[in-house]
């Protein structure tokens, strides 16, 4: 396992004690409601200064691009590692109790993410990939599905309900996804998301407006799980435009053709 794997392990299980703890008491959890229908609690905080606790002290020249904390004052364009992190994805399904969350952790090395990790807590589910050694669950190989028709295909995706200027453009895309595809899912959290995408459980996945803390670490899960992700075009500037599709080839192509009339212009 590469070291630096390794660390982002680590990390990633440092928070998700911390989250653990608190959810076996979450009346005792501080939301704070950052904008309309976008939470933080004090559980995130904790967790991700945990998680960067652990990479600093390996790593302490490294940039860090973190939710809750921002970019760090060294990450510029000379730094050539940064770390991405996403300490709880899923803060609305955690605060319910809905146990479907997770720690999303990410180490892009000139532009290119090489680490990946997916943790989910409730599940004790560790995903990982290192770029050119494949993806794994708890140490064993995964693979997408070789799901090849959308019609057959069951597809994650998820709505930020923070900003409604865009509940249209999402409500058509729904609808016409579900006539396409044999089933629709929105589960809340998309870093798992793509990690089930990467494992199988989906066949397909798609999102807009989502935050680089969010695909970092799945978007090399994927590839490196056979599958493939892009932008509603199919192009590969999704990470900092946050307009995704990912899935197997073959369903990824035909979701590039129902929905390239909703790529950003």
């Amino acid at each position: 396992m590469h070291p630096m794997l390794n660390t982002a392990i680590k990390a990633a299980r440092r928070g998700a004690t911390v989250i653990s703890r608190a959810s076996f008491d979450l009346d005792r959890v501080q939301v704070t409601e950052k904008q309309f229908n976008d939470y933080v609690t004090d559980v995130d905080r904790a967790a991700e200064a945990a998680i960067i606790e652990v990479l600093t002290n390996a790593y302490p020249d490294h940039a860090i691009l973190a939710e809750e904390s921002g970019a760090s004052a060294n990450l510029h364009d000379e730094n050539d590692n940064v770390w991405i992190i996403d300490p709880l994805d899923g803060t609305t399904n955690f605060i319910h109790g809905f146990p479907q969350y997770c720690v999303s952790i990410a180490l892009q090395q000139r532009g290119i993410i090489t680490q990946a990790v997916i943790y989910d807590p409730t599940r004790n589910e560790m995903f990982t990939a290192s770029k050119g050694a494949g993806a794994f669950l708890n140490d064993k190989r995964i693979r997408v599905t070789r799901c090849d028709k959308l019609t057959d295909a069951l597809i994650g995706t998820g709505f930020a309900a923070r900003d409604l200027s865009g509940l249209d453009e999402y409500m058509e895309m729904y609808k016409i996804m579900t006539v396409k595809c044999q089933g629709l899912r929105r589960a809340g959290a998309a870093a798992l998301d793509l990690a089930y995408v990467a494992m199988g459980r989906l066949d397909g996945f798609f999102e807009k407006g989502l935050a680089p803390w969010d695909i970092a670490a799945g978007s090399l899960l994927i590839t490196e799980a056979g599958g493939i992700i892009g932008n509603f075009s199919g192009d590969s500037d999704y990470l900092h435009k946050g307009d995704v599709l990912a899935g197997t080839p073959k369903v990824l192509s035909q979701m590039v053709n129902v929905f390239q009339a909703f790529a950003k212009k």
